[in-house]
């Protein structure tokens, strides 16, 4: 459970007499002399479910948690704790808060910042929290700090109190470089948003639009959801792809055919499969080259060396939630960071696209994102420019 302490935002508390510069304020991480003061300020902050000087001595020696301090001229002002599981490309805020003398100085704040940075040190790429419903004010420091609410959680506090769940996407790039941006306008247009971001790559000159968007979609598409709409699957997007001048070449790690566990119906079963022997023959005939084996760490940074984009299924569940093949496409390096663009954009209370979503995500973050399904799935679409190009 996040806890934020409400002496950190409630109205009407004394001030110190003079404002903190932001000089004046050190955050560090926390360290055993410390132990005193936080047992002090969670006696103060919250008025049930207190951290013990045990629970406290377990956070500073866990590798999967951070803990740091706020402090002005050697006083404890606040601390945050966020938590870390194995092979999870989530962090979790578990507690904040801000003593009382130092409420309004711009504390609780730093220390948020300083959880984010240490969580994109961690490689996480989401940073999640819970806030009870009534906290206004935490919630609007939330998001105006770019947090995004995506669920609840009902009953959640002793006080029977509602938990609102938020989200951060951590580690965006901007980069002037950067091939252009399409937001899928469909659930299931994940795959052909990727092709265009793909055409756009190789040709500044294609226009983006969903018009382009749909006709993409009809020439690869070979899976239903459960919506009963139809996505995409490896052969039918490096088909596709071919056909409009770019050279793809297949990483599956076994041949296929894809998805048929996504749906129950055997007669959508049956046309997912011929669908996709078709795909199969026609990238034969095509000659596009199929490697049985999952596109590793060193060849992909390789291909991105040589030029090289790709498009790479992730379990919808890291991306948007919902335990769907999704496709994101992949047009960079950074160092050990992937630079992706994610066509699943976020959207605003009207259901408008708000921004591109790209992002570097650490390998060691992403190569979890790339296994899908019971089988673990991993499938990419490794792609070079035509040679009419």
């Amino acid at each position: 459970m996040a806890r934020l302490s409400q002496s950190t935002h409630a109205q009407g508390l004394s001030r110190p007499r003079a404002s903190l510069s932001s000089a004046a304020i050190g955050i560090r991480r926390a360290e055993a002399g410390d132990l005193d003061g936080l047992l002090a300020l969670e006696r103060s902050a919250f008025t049930s479910d207190h951290i013990s000087r045990r629970g406290f001595v377990g956070f500073l020696r866990s590798p999967s948690a951070t803990l740091i301090v706020a402090t002005c001229n050697g006083a404890l002002a606040g601390y945050a704790l966020a938590l870390y599981r194995a092979r999870s490309s989530i962090a979790r805020i578990y507690s904040i808060a801000v003593t009382r003398e130092f409420a309004r100085q711009g504390i609780g704040g730093r220390l948020l910042a300083a959880i984010e940075e240490a969580a994109i040190a961690r490689d996480r790429i989401f940073l999640r929290l819970e806030v009870h419903e009534n906290n206004t004010i935490a919630i609007k420091r939330y998001q105006k700090s770019g947090y995004s609410a995506f669920g609840r959680y009902s009953n959640y506090y002793e006080d029977g109190g509602n938990a609102l769940r938020f989200e951060k996407r951590l580690m965006p790039v901007l980069m002037d470089k950067a091939p252009p941006y399409f937001h899928q306008t469909t659930e299931f247009t994940c795959g052909p948003a990727c092709a265009m971001m793909a055409l756009a790559w190789a040709d500044p000159d294609v226009q983006l639009n969903p018009a382009l968007e749909f006709r993409l979609w009809r020439e690869a598409t070979t899976i239903y959801l459960s919506s009963g709409h139809g996505g995409c699957e490896p052969y039918g997007l490096a088909v596709t792809l071919k056909r409009h001048g770019l050279a793809p070449e297949i990483h599956v790690s076994h041949p296929g055919p894809y998805f048929l566990d996504t749906v129950r119906s055997d007669d959508k079963r049956r046309v997912m499969q011929l669908t996709q022997q078709e795909f199969h023959r026609e990238a034969d005939e095509l000659g596009i080259v199929t490697r049985l084996t999952a596109l590793s760490e060193s060849a992909l940074m390789s291909a991105f060396d040589s030029g090289a984009a790709a498009i790479i299924l992730v379990s919808g569940y890291h991306m948007v939630r919902k335990s769907v093949p999704h496709w994101v496409f992949a047009f960079g390096n950074s160092g050990r960071h992937i630079l992706v663009h994610d066509p699943a954009t976020s959207r605003n209370e009207k259901g408008q696209p708000v921004e591109a979503e790209t992002y570097a995500v650490p390998w060691t973050a992403f190569e979890p994102m790339t296994r899908f399904g019971r089988n673990h799935l991993q499938a990419a679409v490794l792609i070079r420019r035509g040679s009419a190009q």
